[in-house]
């Protein structure tokens, strides 16, 4: 099959493949949209079952960041990056550097920084090669650094507005959250729910990370099995997407979705699945916005931290917005954030 007859080919610009045996980087980059500006976009490293797979995602992420970056009001357009991981080609030096001479070959139409399996340190070794990347240690109280306490606190501002127009409450003080993946981001939505007061339970296939999360006080495990069906108010996925479908949609208990994975939904029409069962679903790209606003006024320059406060804490905004308008046109939450984005994008920069 060709990738333009990829069912989630959607008129990408450009989809680039990397192969450099020496250091062991496979590696894909899409850039999906630059009408609004450079594509921006973490890069991603996990193992994949198939070469498809890792098509599948990119394409995917790729054209979530321009719906991401567009409803934010970012001066960029989409792009993503998958390494394949494999046991011959563990971290390195040399796989990042060469992942760093990927991007500077594209001269700037794509501008990467860290997504999962990367960290801080990764991006300061593809620094090396091409400036064309964010997410990096700050310092002086400029925007900067790791992105995932952004995302986190994003997550929760809109997790705090979902509830409220669900479940008619102003705090999250007493609801039941289940969190699904305890890794950066979700550790960090943990803290701040619990010192919110609300009652968390996780789950997480990483060792590592489940005994992080349980050592705040109050959390409790459950299996990954349990996790997405759990008798709980709020569901907040944050590992990987595709965990709500035909499937599991029917057998989730919460009333509200709100979490920072991306592409949480398996179809556009898993969304329309949540309505039907009266659960309130926060489209990803708009709740975990934090991270991107973050890394872009890095990127840009000239921003604080309080100035990047100041922009996430309008993620409720944007979501309420959501909500009221789907509950009006009785659509589903994600069919009026796409239509958000694509008219955004379809006005140019000056609209964003």
């Amino acid at each position: 099959m060709s990738v333009f007859d990829h069912p989630e080919f959607d008129r990408h610009e450009a989809i680039h493949f990397f192969d450099e045996p020496a250091t062991g980087l496979r590696a894909i980059i899409a850039v999906h949209s630059t009408a609004l500006g450079p594509g921006a976009g973490g890069c991603r490293r996990w193992t994949y079952c198939t070469d498809r797979d890792a098509i599948t995602d990119v394409l995917r992420l790729s054209r979530g960041m321009t719906y991401k970056n567009a409803v934010a009001g970012l001066p960029f357009g989409g792009a993503k990056a998958v390494i394949l991981e494999s046991p011959g080609a563990p971290k390195s030096e040399g796989l990042f550097r060469a992942l760093g001479r990927a991007v500077h070959s594209l001269g700037g139409a794509y501008v990467t920084a860290e997504d999962v399996g990367i960290s801080v340190d990764d991006m300061r070794i593809v620094r090396e090669e091409t400036p064309y990347v964010s997410g990096l240690p700050t310092s002086g109280g400029g925007a900067g650094g790791d992105p995932s306490p952004w995302t986190a606190y994003g997550v929760y501002l809109g997790l705090v507005a979902a509830a409220r127009e669900k479940l008619g409450v102003d705090a999250v003080r007493g609801l039941r959250v289940a969190v699904q993946g305890v890794g950066s981001v979700g550790l960090h939505l943990c803290k701040r729910l619990r010192d919110a007061g609300a009652d968390v339970i996780v789950a997480d296939v990483n060792r590592d990370n489940l005994r992080r999360a349980t050592g705040i006080d109050g959390v409790e495990k459950v299996s990954p099995r349990e996790i997405l069906y759990a008798d709980v108010d709020i569901l907040a996925p944050c590992a990987l997407g595709n965990v709500l479908n035909s499937e599991t949609i029917p057998r989730i208990r919460a009333k509200v979705i709100a979490g920072a994975a991306n592409n949480q939904l398996s179809t556009e029409g898993d969304g329309e699945r949540l309505a039907d069962r009266g659960i309130l679903y926060a489209p990803d790209y708009v709740i975990n916005a934090g991270g991107i606003i973050s890394v872009a006024r890095e990127y840009l320059g000239q921003s604080s931290e309080d100035e990047v406060r100041r922009e996430v804490d309008r993620i409720p905004e944007r979501l309420v917005d959501i909500f009221r308008e789907a509950a009006k046109t009785s659509q589903p939450t994600n069919r009026i954030a796409d239509a958000l984005a694509r008219r955004l994008v379809a006005a140019g920069p000056a609209a964003a």
